[in-house]
């Protein structure tokens, strides 16, 4: 039977419903979509949607760093946005997350709302190591 190892790190925000930060599952971690809030607060960390990708990203990052990974070894990633207008300015942020490697596989989708009013929402797909 395949073995599903439940993630949880005080480092990134606590889930605001019925799932895991992470799960990790077959040489892979499967990340929970993380946006913009503040771990020690629970707030989101401002109105613009650079500030709020950067913590997407340092969220998704420290869940992965619990799983025993990190972002430089993620495989597939979705972003979420509330406006496809800022696909621009969230693809400069993303991309300087992931200097120095291969970008993973990726898809971009315009939603009507993401919780907390959050203006992005991103997950992630990365390889562990298994040992």
């Amino acid at each position: 039977m395949q073995e599903r190892t439940p993630v949880a790190t005080p480092n990134a925000p606590a889930a605001i419903g019925p799932y895991s930060q992470a799960i990790v599952a077959g040489g892979l971690a499967h990340c929970s979509g993380q946006v913009g809030m503040d771990p020690a607060t629970g707030e989101l960390v401002g109105p613009g949607v650079v500030e709020q990708a950067r913590q997407c990203l340092a969220n998704l990052q420290a869940v992965l760093a619990a799983a025993g990974t990190s972002l430089h070894r993620a495989v597939r990633c979705t972003i979420f946005l509330t406006d496809m207008g800022d696909f621009a300015a969230v693809n400069e942020v993303y991309g300087q997350a992931f200097e120095g490697c291969e970008p993973p596989a990726r898809a971009t989708v315009e939603v009507s709302r993401l919780p907390k009013d959050a203006r992005v929402e991103i997950d992630c797909i990365a390889l562990v190591d298994q040992g």
